[in-house]
């Protein structure tokens, strides 16, 4: 029925046919990278013989009113998108993906969601824009919306063929791409953690710390000392994590939690809701260390415990740039999603998720950082020629200094300089663990 050119991976090099809601059913988890639930999930198609082209993803509105307006905003944005990449989509697959709820079957779901798959049918077409096909997939089996013959799609449904059996397995088989798991357990990686004790631990030691640096962070002056205090910690995070003993894929992420003290997951948590810093620690972002970049985020994420959520928009943004700037798109598209779902007017994590899903090349992002990183790397090296020791080593012993007398220091000369926005002054008067108490996004 359609032609697909898979967009992460070898699978580039072949072309693979697929023909009708069957293979279609079972492609789904392959193109996404991982089996959505509790999602709708619209593909562009290209060209007479239905190229594969963007994609996205959206849990499914539990509120039906929600529906029609879902839908409008859906359509425009994946043909939009489209088009911003040069090419306006020929037509679009739908799937709506949800498993039966407790005394409900894959049939009832079905018809549930029948209104829904009008809606962005009705939506699609207003674009000029035909949904070729929309699937139901639950408890399975498939159903088809569009197609009518009873032969191909019956009204109890269509079973799902047995994982691996399909063309569409045995290509990505051959390319190395694997389905990682259910959307539920990709998620459930960077969900906070719910264990009671360590929640309140956490939470008393984002109190602390939230008292500690907000202050400092809302102060021009003591700014840059949380930000380099942040980025050091983090390079020693890094450090623990890259010396630590290879643990199996099922308890690596226990074995990271282990790893990093609450005091220090709250100190690094609070020093990323700075812009700037966080903006610094995206550099880790390519070769050896971005592997330990994404995994000390994903523990980051996990700490940010109740009343904390919002929080977690900064290492679940971190977490999907660097899932995506290594080459993993589902990763990044869940962890970015999360982001959004934390904080949905966090423009960091809105900006990415928007070039991910359009399909956008990572490096001109990666430039622009490399580009930041070189003149300060260059500054540290002539600081060192100059003194033996970096700057910020001769900076911490500076401040390691004590005075022995009871007089207090003086404060360094010059004027002190504003904040660098009203918004911080105003959000000083606000707890250290509010949601507004974040400095930048």
């Amino acid at each position: 029925m359609n032609q697909h050119h898979e967009s992460t991976g070898p699978v580039d090099e072949q072309q693979i046919t697929l023909r009708g809601p069957a293979e279609l059913a079972d492609a789904l988890p392959y193109l996404m990278g991982f089996h959505p639930s509790d999602s709708v999930v619209m593909v562009a198609l290209h060209g007479g013989r239905g190229r594969f082209g963007g994609r996205l993803r959206l849990g499914i509105p539990q509120a039906s009113r929600e529906w029609p307006s879902v839908a409008e905003q859906l359509a425009e944005c994946l043909i939009k998108g489209s088009e911003r990449r040069g090419g306006r989509p020929d037509a679009i697959v739908v799937f709506l993906c949800q498993d039966p709820a407790e005394g409900e079957n894959g049939n009832q779901v079905m018809e549930r969601l029948r209104p829904l798959a009008q809606n962005l049918r009705t939506a699609c077409g207003a674009l000029d824009v035909p949904v070729l096909e929309a699937l139901c997939i639950s408890g399975g089996h498939y159903w088809s919306y569009c197609c009518p013959d009873e032969r191909c799609c019956p009204a109890e449904g269509s079973r799902m063929s047995m994982p691996g059996t399909s063309v569409m397995a045995a290509a990505a088989a051959y390319a190395g791409i694997q389905v990682r798991g259910t959307l539920r357990e990709m998620e459930a990686r960077l969900a906070p953690l719910d264990a009671s004790a360590v929640v309140m631990e956490q939470q008393r030691a984002l109190d602390a710390a939230g008292a500690e640096l907000i202050p400092k962070i809302l102060d021009e002056a003591g700014r840059g000392d949380v930000a380099r205090g942040t980025l050091d910690l983090v390079r020693r995070l890094m450090k623990r994590l890259k010396e630590a003993p290879m643990s199996t894929p099922s308890a690596s992420d226990t074995d990271d939690d282990r790893l990093i003290t609450h005091d220090e997951a709250a100190a690094v948590i609070l020093g990323l809701q700075d812009r700037e810093t966080r903006d610094r620690a995206a550099e880790w972002m390519e070769g050896p260390e971005a592997g330990f970049a994404l995994r000390l985020w994903r523990a980051l994420a996990r700490r940010c415990v109740t009343p904390y959520e919002e929080h977690a928009a900064a290492p679940l943004t971190l977490a999907g740039w660097v899932s995506w700037s290594t080459g993993d798109e589902p990763g990044a598209r869940v962890a970015l999603g999360l982001a959004l779902r934390a904080d949905p007017h966090y423009t960091f994590a809105q900006l990415l998720h928007e070039a991910c899903n359009q399909g956008l090349d990572p490096e001109t992002l990666r430039r622009c950082l490399r580009g930041e990183r070189g003149p300060r790397a260059a500054e540290r090296g002539r600081a060192t020629e100059r003194t033996g020791r970096p700057r910020e080593e001769r900076r911490a012993r500076h401040r390691s200094v004590r005075p022995t007398t009871g007089r207090r220091t003086k404060p360094p000369r010059g004027p002190v300089r504003p904040g660098p926005t009203s918004s911080r002054r105003r959000s000083a008067q606000t707890p250290p663990n509010r949601r507004g108490s974040r400095s930048g996004r």
